[in-house]
């Protein structure tokens, strides 16, 4: 009986059916999935009224603390566990510095309590894959046609490799939320022109802004509704500029943002520059759209000929092969 279900198993008629089967199913997949997923916009414009509430709050306890010539103390409530540990081992200052918290920034991770995970994550993430790393090598006896050497070189390299996880996490998430907004920007610079052009403040333009491109790219949205906050409640409009273009970690953002600082600071009117630069940034959308286009052909010789040419010689030759068997 097992034989005449593994002689089953391993009719090319089945296995075709199964493969195929796999195939719609997976092609239905595929098509579904899209209908079934929900947005982030709802929980990414949450948590940007939540910075907002904490931006307005630190400009109080500033206010105050200038008045009553005291020290503010505003602390994180989130995670006290993770605080403390960040505290007690002093991580903050032997693991962070401005780049750090720059690019936790342009990761959307603007929280004290986002640093505080992070730190505790490159200190415990080493010892982890460490100890994973001396388990799969010596434990379970893997590698052990190698030499000492080259386990202990494996083991350590582990240990390498869980310091740098979340470096390599953080570098992922930027580079999705860069993406988002440079594809997002040009649009984004049209609608904000717009908008200055028929008399509308700077605020509520970029408010209109991130409400009309939310839909397109999120990040974006939620740096400009951020933007609002800050130049509501920071003395220095151009303090609330310049952390756009630090959030962001764009050249193109930072060049608008320098053209409205200079037009908040000598009073000239900045429609032409927007215009001059919404043309520049469809231009090099434009231009990185055409050197994918043209470095496709290139990209596409090896998979045609692994996939399309044994194919092709296979209808071509089949026929011929078979009539050939046939008459032999």
């Amino acid at each position: 009986m097992s034989e005449g279900l593994i002689n089953s198993l391993m009719d090319p008629n089945i296995i075709v059916a199964f493969l195929v089967a796999v195939a719609v199913l997976a092609t239905f997949y595929s098509l579904a999935v899209p209908f079934f997923e929900r947005g982030d916009l709802e929980k990414r414009m949450k948590s940007v009224a939540t910075e907002r509430e904490q931006i307005r709050a630190r400009e109080r306890a500033r206010l105050n603390a200038e008045t009553a010539n005291s020290k503010a103390s505003l602390r994180a409530q989130h995670n006290t566990s993770v605080r403390q540990i960040v505290e007690r081992l002093n991580l903050r200052r032997a693991l962070v510095d401005d780049k750090t918290v720059n690019r936790l920034k342009s990761a959307g991770y603007r929280s004290q309590n986002a640093l505080n995970m992070f730190l505790v994550a490159r200190f415990s993430l080493p010892f982890l894959f460490l100890a994973v790393a001396i388990i799969y090598v010596f434990v379970l006896g893997n590698f052990s046609e190698k030499p000492l050497a080259m386990r202990l070189l494996i083991v350590v390299g582990g240990a390498y490799l869980g310091f740098y996880a979340p470096n390599i996490f953080i570098s992922n998430a930027v580079s999705k939320r860069q993406l988002s907004i440079r594809r997002a920007w040009p649009d984004a610079l049209d609608l904000l022109l717009i908008c200055v052009e028929s008399g509308v403040s700077m605020e509520l333009a970029l408010r209109r802004v991130a409400d009309e491109i939310a839909a397109q790219s999120p990040p974006l949205a939620e740096e400009l509704v951020l933007t609002v906050a800050e130049l509501s409640f920071l003395p220095d409009r151009r303090v609330a500029l310049e952390n756009l273009g630090i959030r962001t970690g764009l050249d193109d953002v930072k060049a608008v943002m320098q053209a409205l600082i200079q037009a908040d600071r000598y009073g000239t009117p900045i429609a032409q520059a927007l215009r001059v630069l919404a043309q520049e940034s469809r231009d090099q959308r434009m231009n990185e759209a055409e050197k994918k286009a043209a470095a496709l052909p290139p990209k596409l010789t090896v998979p045609m000929i692994l996939f399309f040419l044994p194919v092709l010689i296979a209808v071509i030759l089949g026929p011929a092969g078979i009539q050939v068997s046939d008459k032999f």
